[in-house]
């Protein structure tokens, strides 16, 4: 049955009141639910094979019976083909104050054709949890089965667009599908669940932004079906599903859940304006259906998806041309503070924000709609570079897990007297009565104004937000306020430590209740402080690190606090071990902490020579970095400081690119050319949503198998002396294009136009191309190659993916020549890097791309280059690295040239295909070389296969290697599998 909206709350109240739910498999207590008081969060998890129990009520997760706020981060394994970097990414994300990470699983990148599934090498989902649960972060598993994410086809696979029925609804044939792909992605989260204890999988999506069908049979009986089939598969954590806006859709009770209840939450995604305010998406909003959170009252607020950047198209329009790095200024950390404590102050208390770590769509992955790089201006950059934008979330991530108090708050009482520029979100906590207050300033100027809960003056920046908090704990102290924001507590040794923090330069006071004077000891920095009516003050101006040892006044323990600006706060890592918390000051990253005996062994990252100072549990007399055991003292601040200061990174040299070896190709255009081998385009029906025109054969690729890259067609024909012009229908995806050439002349060249800020997401492009033709009576062929630009999304569950790619139709003005048609596309999946690797011109399908290939005849030229001719030519060299192994270089591959020239590049890699450059559209022109398939100690071979349509002189123009980052660390990196040549 499909619950009303009252009787599912009814009974979701009744779980909240302590009901063991049983599961659709009889999972027992993996899902107890009932309230919680306010308590210390859970510690990391892991795959530890105990059972735990997760749930929920209107506040929070609750992890075996604990409050926890997910503060989440989405990154896809897909986006980064180096499985060993993978461990890169999700160190830097803990290190920085994420518990919770959010992947999608993408059915494309899995599923070459019906029926076969890869799950190896850059696939191996099973390795990801794996390192997951390891690196001690919660998963929220997305696998669709669409899911959007400006990828091909919104995730299906290629061989899906020529299937019948009609996906995302309840159609038999298309559900057929579905239910193997969720059987196969099943069988591998089964056994990575947190209730079991196999890995820690929390959270797992129905669907993805599924805006449509909504009130149909064919939405909801989808809905319920999918529901039903991953119970069956044992997948016993909550689902939910995200909302495509602020809608209601599919919350609890709209749509059948087989009399399960209780263990389904209702999310919705957002990507809000950074140039208008934040929006109220719960406690302080329009509330209901409409309201965000308040759509599902008896389940925590849920974003699956809050924009951390954009995506942005070929020409780079949405961001004039700048690329990502306006995407990351746009919304920065001010933006950060701003957006993502509005959301927490609204109830928000499980939190993703999309993107992380967006990474590189290599390969034909990326949908139509955006070209190679998917930085997104993420906080974490495509090249695995920390930004400024990860300090907001560091601070936050370390807060939320510091506090407990913040995963159960109310809105309370609204407060009086602030300036009306400045919007003041009053909390509180019910159990503890502590009170927190988001301060925000919209206005373009900075605003002072009183402080809600003391006579202070507080200033905070324009554009910018901070959270105060009064009444929390502080290790055995409480704090009265502060005007700097809280950031973490701990114990460690036989004191506790305090972090607090601001912006550079402002002047913060912060009261600690203390039951008599304390004794007060300046270690560092500017402050002065005073003890009045029960409460130490201690004023200070930020900069740097201000210490201030606490000692007596009522507390049991020394209490130090720490007053930090943000840069410095960025350097400060928490790292929660079984012996106790770990506190590290001075490295750029801190990967994992360990004590052992009366060592703590720490492993890290650094770009410039750096202190180290350690605070660690009672025992520690020692310290081991990198393997290395330093030399330390101890400190007045309770620490071990290393006697010499961390090295930075040493420099990393990259050579020239020389020795290009060229070979042009597409014989395919040769009027001799033998196609025999080729398959007939012959049929007469098509599932495309594209109509066949009357009178022709299915010329749509994918109705032949070819899904991906490049599509040759041969034409052969007889007579036809009378035409005057031939006219080409075709349809491809942005910035996709035709060539044509008749009995091998060149007839000229047709591609789509750049989109602008109104076609900015349109998907699929139509154009006939019609060009002028001299033709006698004999036998002649008409050579046509497209490059189709990858599938739409199906964004609408309209079946958009399924709009044809390639030709359309052929018509002769003045003559009608019957025309025989063969087709040729991609050569099978590549066995390492699968599907979405290789297209269909001559030298891929001959493995001019891969390592071995033996290029020995090809003539040695050098660049830049300014040939013009309408066609393919490739160019290979090889080079060496000799980067020290203990050093972490982000390399990349930089082409420039003059953009009046038309030409696009493909860029092959060791055989990988890591993406594709278009000289006179942009906007990128660097592409990241992941570590793995970059082989940073050894010999590489690198292929462009350059495509120009003959109308100017064609590049390359200038190519070099670029040291995008570097860091003294790192993570040991394995090579990805590069096979070498494959038969033509």
């Amino acid at each position: 049955m499909v619950l009303s909206r009252r009787t599912f709350s009814a009974l979701a109240g009744t779980a909240a009141l302590g009901l063991s739910l049983s599961g659709a498999s009889g999972s027992g207590s993996a899902y107890a639910a009932g309230t919680a008081p306010t308590g210390p969060a859970p510690g990391p998890p892991g795959a530890d094979g105990d059972r735990h129990t997760i749930g929920f009520d209107e506040y929070s997760m609750l992890i075996d019976g604990r409050r926890v706020v997910l503060w989440s981060g989405e990154v896809h394994p897909f986006r980064l083909p180096s499985p060993s970097l993978w461990r890169d990414v999700l160190q830097k994300l803990r290190a920085h104050g994420y518990n919770a990470i959010s992947i999608y699983v993408s059915w494309n990148y899995h599923s070459p054709a019906p029926g076969k599934y890869d799950f190896t090498g850059v696939r191996d989902l099973d390795l990801f949890l794996r390192m997951a649960a390891e690196t001690g972060l919660y998963v929220i598993l997305r696998p669709g089965p669409y899911i959007n994410a400006e990828v091909d086809a919104g995730g299906f696979p290629g061989w899906l667009t020529a299937t019948k029925g009609t996906a995302r609804t309840s159609d038999p044939t298309y559900l057929k599908h579905v239910d193997e792909w969720l059987t196969v992605v099943g069988r591998i989260v089964a056994r990575h669940l947190y209730s079991d204890g196999g890995g820690t999988i929390v959270l797992y999506q129905l669907e993805n932004e599924y805006a449509d069908h909504v009130t149909s049979p064919l939405g909801r009986d989808y809905m319920a079906h999918l529901y039903a089939k991953v119970r069956a598969d044992g997948i016993d954590v909550p689902l939910f599903h995200n909302d495509k806006g602020r809608n209601g859709h599919w919350a609890p009770g709209t749509f059948d859940t087989g009399g399960e209840k209780g263990r389904y939450l209702y999310g919705f995604d957002g990507y809000p304006s950074p140039f208008k305010p934040p929006p109220d998406w719960g406690y302080f909003g329009v509330g209901g259906t409409k309201g965000g959170s308040t759509a599902s009252p008896r389940t925590p607020g849920f974003v699956p998806e809050f924009g951390g950047g954009w995506f942005d198209p070929w020409g780079g329009v949405e961001f004039d041309g700048k690329g990502y790095a306006e995407s990351a200024r746009t919304r920065d950390a001010a933006y950060e503070r701003r957006f993502y404590l509005t959301n927490l102050a609204n109830g928000i208390k499980i939190h993703n924000v999309y993107m992380t770590f967006g990474g590189t769509s290599w390969g034909w992955l990326p949908a139509p709609i955006v070209y190679t790089s998917y930085d997104y201006g993420a906080a974490l950059d495509e090249a695995r570079r920390p930004t400024p934008k990860l300090i907001p979330m560091h601070q936050i991530g370390q807060l939320l897990r510091s506090v407990p108090d913040l995963a159960k708050l109310d809105r309370a009482e609204p407060v009086a007297g602030t300036d009306p520029q400045v919007k003041v979100y009053p909390l509180v906590n019910p159990d503890t009565g502590a009170h927190f207050y988001v301060v925000r300033n919209d206005s373009a100027t900075e605003v002072t104004t009183a402080l809600p809960f003391a006579d202070l003056p507080l200033t905070v920046p324009a554009l910018d937000a901070r959270l105060l908090a009064t009444q929390i704990a502080v290790g055995r102290r409480t704090l009265r306020h502060s005007t700097a924001q809280p950031m973490l507590w701990l114990s460690a040794g036989r004191q506790d430590i305090a972090v607090l923090t601001g912006r550079s330069g402002e002047t913060t006071e912060t009261a600690l209740e203390c039951a008599s004077e304390p004794t007060v000891t300046v270690l560092e920095g500017a402050a002065e402080h005073e003890y009045e009516s029960g409460a130490l003050r201690v004023s200070a101006q930020l900069g740097g690190l201000v210490r201030v040892l606490v000692e007596g006044g009522g507390a049991s323990a020394p209490l130090l606090l720490l007053l930090a600006d943000d840069e410095t706060s960025g350097r400060l890592w928490r790292y929660d071990t079984p012996s106790g918390p770990v506190l590290v000051r001075g490295p750029a990253l801190l990967r994992t902490a360990t004590v052992r005996d009366s060592a703590v062994h720490l492993t890290g990252d650094t770009v410039e020579a750096a202190d180290l100072e350690v605070w660690g549990p009672r025992g520690v007399s020692e310290v081991v970095w990198n393997q290395g055991t330093l030399r330390t003292t101890a400190t007045t601040s309770g620490s071990l400081r290393a006697g010499q200061r961390l090295p930075g990174v040493p420099e990393v040299r990259l050579p020239e690119l020389a020795n290009w070896r060229r070979s042009a190709e597409n014989p395919e255009s040769e009027a001799g050319f033998d196609d025999s081998a080729w398959q007939l385009a012959d049929r007469t029906s098509s599932y495309s949503t594209t109509p066949v025109p009357a009178g022709q054969p299915v010329l749509f690729a994918d109705d032949y198998g070819f899904h991906y890259g490049d599509v040759w067609y041969r034409g052969h024909f007889e007579g036809g002396g009378a035409a005057e012009t031939v006219s080409l229908a075709f349809t491809t995806g942005t910035q996709g294009l035709l060539m044509a050439w008749l009995d091998g002349k060149p007839l000229g060249t047709h591609r789509m136009p750049v989109p602008d800020k109104k076609t900015v997401r349109q998907g699929t492009w139509s154009a006939t191309a019609t060009f002028p033709v001299q033709v006698d009576e004999g036998p002649h062929v008409l050579s046509v190659l497209v490059r189709p630009m990858q599938h739409d999304m199906d964004g609408k569950a309209d079946d958009t993916h399924k709009a044809a790619r390639g030709l359309a139709a052929v018509t002769f003005n003045g003559a009608s020549p019957a025309v025989t048609w063969r087709i040729q596309g991609e050569k099978g999946s590549d066995p390492v890097r699968g599907p979405l690797n290789n297209g269909g011109l001559y030298g891929e399908r001959a493995g001019w791309h891969l390592p071995g290939f033996a290029d020995g005849g090809w003539k040695v030229v050098d660049f830049p280059r300014a040939e013009r001719r309408q066609g393919v030519v490739w160019y290979r060299t090889g080079f060496r690295l000799a980067v020290d192994p203990g050093v972490d270089a982000s390399i990349g591959l930089t082409l420039t040239d003059d953009p009046a020239r038309a030409y696009r590049v493909q860029i092959f890699l060791n055989g990988w295909n890591m993406g594709q450059y278009i000289n006179d559209v942009g906007p990128q022109h660097t592409f990241v070389l992941p570590n793995g398939v970059l082989r940073t100690r050894g010999a590489n071979t690198l292929a462009l296969a350059v495509l120009s349509d003959g109308t100017t002189p064609s590049g390359p123009g200038e190519v070099k290697l670029t040291l995008m980052g570097s860091a003294a660390g790192g993570v040991p990196v394995t090579a990805v599998d590069s096979p070498g040549r494959t038969s033509a």
